[in-house]
């Protein structure tokens, strides 16, 4: 889950697409605990691996963040970092692209933390050679799944 506020007005009655995520519960544990603070870019692109924001199918007044596993037909299959949490597509099925607001770029608080590579970045942080080096792509934010 998470606490957050719709992005605000930047002055001249556009919004502005930024905002900040107050991150609740242990759904995303190791990636965010309880009390982490995310900078997340409302309307950004999504792909899979991407840490989202969105609104909750069963109940939209609730904000959750997740990981974005999978475009399917009828929506994005997200997951929980911490799988014995099964507050997630598991249990409510693909999430509508209406739903999902925004991508979380950093965690500011308490350790800053970059969660959004580029392509570039992702894709060389990916390579044979660099995925060697232990915990090195997740630290710079790319997305390992964990056999």
């Amino acid at each position: 889950m998470a606490r957050s506020a719709e992005p605000v007005g930047d002055g001249r009655g556009g919004a502005v697409p930024f905002g900040l995520v107050d991150v609740a519960g242990p759904s995303m544990v190791p990636t965010l605990r309880e009390g982490d603070q995310l900078l997340v870019r409302y309307g950004a692109p999504i792909r899979p691996g991407a840490v989202v924001l969105f609104r909750h199918p069963f109940q939209q007044d609730l904000l959750v963040v997740k990981r974005a596993a999978e475009r399917r037909p009828r929506g994005w299959w997200l997951l929980s970092d911490n799988r014995p949490v099964d507050s997630d597509s598991r249990s409510y099925g693909p999430v509508p692209d209406e739903l999902v607001l925004g991508r979380a770029l950093a965690r500011l608080r308490p350790d800053p933390a970059w969660l959004a590579p580029g392509r570039r970045l992702e894709r060389l942080l990916l390579s044979p050679r660099l995925v060697r080096v232990p915990g090195l792509a997740r630290r710079l934010g790319a997305w390992v799944e964990e056999v």
